[in-house]
């Protein structure tokens, strides 16, 4: 066989005149990621969620076989139940706050490309865990003829059970397409100054409004100590988050500090933990806090129930007297525009 036979073969000029032209590629895709939320605040809704989300390996790193004994004997029977009540408590008529305001900020984000004279987008939302599912999400775009997609996990600070399981499911979803996007992925944004500034004009606004605390406390989501130790960033991303923006308000690592919630299970997760050390605070002798979520873009029920009511109690019951909860950024215009932004430099190149 000789060389020649590996060639192709020529073109033919008027097969080719006769093929389809190229597809337009549509406007750019925003697929802004979120945790999820249950359908109500019932207990079936709450099971139907925490099944689904605490099946996830990325979620609960212990061997399958052992985790979902122990998840389908002693959680889903009785968590949901428990949860049922803190869920009402929080419930707005449009939904969970978590749904809401993450929708929220996904409009005001797609209003502030247009108007900033970005390239045409189409921004929609999904859920990693629940309703509107990626793969919804990604069908909407798909219908609306995106053919380039960028994904936006809505997690500042990056860890592979938050960020790296929304691009594990994107991904899951673009292995049975045959026509594939182009995809480009946000991986963090703990650093972009917009986040920062953003975060700290929510401060100034509630120590205009309502006066500045002896102490401010971030809390971030925990995690457990051996996910960090085998190389998760996500302590690394926490902590410079803080350290920007103790620079951005120009105060010091004693009046602004950092701590970690919503442990689960017995194994040890980040330190310091944040009811302990707000009870503490209490016990100590500090009188007012002011408490920031950084890591939670949107409020939801380990915002407005852990922290604005569980934690409130312990710091008034250790002898504090002022406990202001910030809100999340929800729908912050400045940081609408920030996020806009963030995603503008992200999208270069696809107009």
């Amino acid at each position: 066989m000789s060389f020649s036979s590996y060639l192709p073969e020529p073109v033919d000029p008027e097969a080719f005149a006769a093929a389809p032209k190229r597809l337009p590629p549509g406007p750019v895709g925003l697929l802004f990621i979120n945790l999820g939320t249950p359908d109500a605040p019932d207990t079936a809704s709450i099971r139907r969620y925490l099944g689904e989300f605490l099946s996830d390996p990325r979620v609960v790193e212990l061997p399958p076989w052992l985790w979902q004994l122990i998840l389908r004997g002693a959680v889903l029977p009785f968590r949901p139940r428990k949860l049922a009540p803190r869920y009402a408590e929080i419930w707005m008529p449009g939904g969970s706050p978590l749904l809401v305001w993450s929708q929220a900020q996904v409009q005001a984000v797609q209003a502030a490309l247009h108007a900033q004279g970005k390239p045409a987008v189409r921004a929609v939302l999904a859920m990693r865990y629940g309703r509107p599912s990626i793969e919804q999400a990604m069908q909407a775009l798909r219908a609306h003829g995106c053919e380039r997609i960028l994904v936006v996990p809505m997690y500042p600070q990056y860890a592979a059970s938050t960020t790296a399981t929304a691009v594990d499911a994107v991904a899951k979803v673009a292995a049975r397409l045959r026509n594939q996007p182009e995809m480009r992925f946000i991986k963090r944004f703990h650093h972009e100054p917009e986040y920062i500034a953003a975060l700290a004009a929510q401060l100034e606004r509630h120590w205009a409004e309502q006066g500045r605390g002896e102490r401010v406390l971030l809390s971030f989501h925990g995690l457990p100590n051996d996910v960090v130790q085998a190389g998760d960033p996500y302590h690394r991303d926490c902590m410079e988050t803080a350290q920007l923006l103790r620079k951005r308000l120009g105060v010091s690592s004693e009046v602004l500090q950092v701590s970690f919630q919503s442990r689960f299970g017995r194994q040890k997760w980040l330190e310091p933990y944040t009811e302990p050390t707000l009870a503490a605070w209490g016990a100590q002798g500090i009188r007012s806090v002011d408490v920031l979520c950084p890591g939670f873009l949107a409020d939801c029920l380990e915002t407005l129930e852990e922290i604005q009511m569980q934690c409130k109690d312990a710091f008034i019951k250790a002898g504090g007297q002022s406990f202001r909860y910030v809100p999340c950024l929800n729908d912050d215009p400045l940081w609408a525009q920030g996020f806009a932004a963030i995603v503008g430099r992200h999208i270069q190149g696809w107009g």
